[in-house]
């Protein structure tokens, strides 16, 4: 899944950005999950619409999460 030791050659400047697309990869999945799951915090929102837009936050996540490990290292 991770290739560690691309991950140690990498500059800080190129850690930094891959540990920055992992936190935000846990922001979208996070905020998926509390969309759907939420019951009491989110009653404005019908519960269709709620779900919808959870599914495409998690979809959202996935696809960045697939991004990020799928980058190949600058030469």
């Amino acid at each position: 899944m991770f290739n560690f030791e691309s991950f140690k050659q990498k500059s800080p400047q190129q850690r930094f950005l891959f540990i920055l697309g992992l936190v935000m990869f846990l922001f979208y999945l996070v905020l998926g999950g509390m969309l759907i799951l939420g019951n009491e915090l989110l009653n404005q929102i019908q519960p269709m619409y709620r779900i919808m837009l959870g599914g495409l936050m998690i979809v959202y996540a996935v696809i960045r999460f697939i991004r990020l490990n799928n980058q190949k290292p600058e030469e």
